[in-house]
């Protein structure tokens, strides 16, 4: 276990689109005692800018030459840069999120640095080493000081590499506060669709953007074939590596037969999904999303890490292949489909992940900079927080005061958080 450092702030490491989205409300419960880091690793307006804006953050620390590297190159220059902030101004404890080399990086960055690390979506396992994002999860995992579980399943996949009950917290998954606050309303939702000429409920929402499908020209002709027959209108984001690897393999054609539009921010996406008749993804995200939105999902990938949205109904797992048209004309054509899902409950929590991962790392923390050394109590970082943790949480919250550790611990130990 790495020490709790003498330090007046928590940094939270993020690079890509879905760490800020996913920690953005973590960020906001910090209050003053969170400190924004952004490595770049994914530095265009389109999948970074946006969403920091949308999301009403401002970095206050950026790396530099890591977007567009070698991943190789990547992990070393956030290394190096992350490595030089937490040595020279060392954080009560650094936050990271998910399976992306930034991650991967800070985690390793903290360890190096003798920070304590807190992973938000600790546990998800696909076994599929082919997968950077499985050694990424890996990785991150076996430095980690605080394991944020967000589902059952990813507790017992910690437990059984042996990670101790002590040093896991089942808080859920930040995705489903971050979906429902982001969500448009009905009529505004109908008002984006209506932009797109979309008729809502007779379209298909589809984003593909994963190496697997699009380094490999045979499989990504295929998905972009079977896409066109499923019968309705295909609205296709078109992702910045999607757009590179069609005009590369030459497939520009197969985009004539769907609809392809400019990449979108997360409300219009969101916005789009609630009202398309099918959603059709590889994004891990997506797994997570139509769960709370309460739409069907294939999803095109070889393996999957969030087996509870398959196992609860929601999302079903293909390879490219005739099963991605057979599989979606049939959702497409079953009258009660969505009077089903509408009844399965989400299996990534109740919306208060964020304020319980806040609470996590406000252990590590104190407001006077000095190492908070008596035991994983919860401090909030100011009067702004500690009003937003209170309903977070259910408890009373005062700032000043030291609030006993919330949630009860299960039969293994693991503490649950009243999920």
């Amino acid at each position: 276990m790495a020490q709790r450092s003498v330090s007046r702030y928590v940094a939270v490491v993020v690079g890509t689109r879905p760490e800020i989205i996913k920690l953005a409300q973590v960020v906001r419960l910090l209050g003053s005692a969170g400190r924004l880091l952004h490595t770049c690793q994914h530095e265009d307006e389109e999948l970074s800018g946006v969403f920091l804006a949308a999301a009403g953050l401002r970095q206050a620390k950026i790396l530099s030459g890591v977007c567009g590297a070698p991943r190789h190159v990547q992990f070393a220059r956030m290394i190096e840069q992350l490595g030089e902030i937490f040595r020279s101004d060392p954080p009560a404890a650094v936050i990271v999120q998910g399976d992306t080399n930034t991650a991967s990086a800070a985690a390793q960055a903290a360890s190096y640095a003798g920070v304590p690390l807190i992973h938000v979506e600790a546990g998800l396992r696909s076994y599929d080493r082919a997968m950077p994002e499985e050694i990424n999860r890996c990785m991150v995992g076996v430095l980690a000081d605080v394991h944020c579980a967000p589902t059952a399943a990813a507790v017992a996949n910690l437990r059984a590499e042996g990670v101790p009950a002590a040093k896991i917290e089942l808080t859920g998954n930040t995705i489903v506060e971050a979906t429902l606050s982001t969500l448009p309303s009905q009529s505004d939702a109908w008002a984006i669709a209506a932009e797109l000429s979309a008729d809502p409920g007779c379209y298909v929402l589809a984003t593909i953007h994963r190496p697997e499908n699009t380094d490999d020209p045979g499989r990504l002709e295929t998905i972009l074939a079977e896409l066109s027959k499923l019968g309705l209108p295909v609205l296709l984001p078109m992702h910045p590596r999607l757009r590179q690897a069609v005009a590369r393999h030459r497939l520009t054609a197969a985009l004539d037969r769907l609809r392809p539009i400019a990449a979108v921010d997360h409300r219009t996406f969101l916005a789009l999904a609630r009202l398309a008749r099918l959603l059709v993804s590889d994004s891990g995200g997506v797994q997570e999303e139509c769960t709370v939105l309460k739409r069907p999902l294939i999803v095109i990938r070889n393996s999957s890490e969030r087996p509870e949205a398959i196992e609860a109904g929601f999302a079903h797992l293909v390879r490219p292949g005739h099963m991605i048209g057979d599989l979606g004309r049939e959702l497409i054509a079953d009258p009660l489909l969505d009077e089903r899902l509408a009844r399965i409950p989400c299996p990534f929590g109740d919306g208060r992940a964020s304020g319980r991962i806040a609470s996590c790392a406000l252990a590590f923390w104190s407001p006077d900079g000095r190492a908070n050394r008596t035991g994983p109590a919860r401090q909030p970082a100011d009067a702004t927080s500690a009003r937003l943790l209170s309903v977070y949480l259910g408890v009373r919250i005062v700032v000043g005061e030291t609030n006993a550790r919330h949630g009860a611990v299960g039969e293994a130990g693991v503490r649950s958080s009243r999920l």
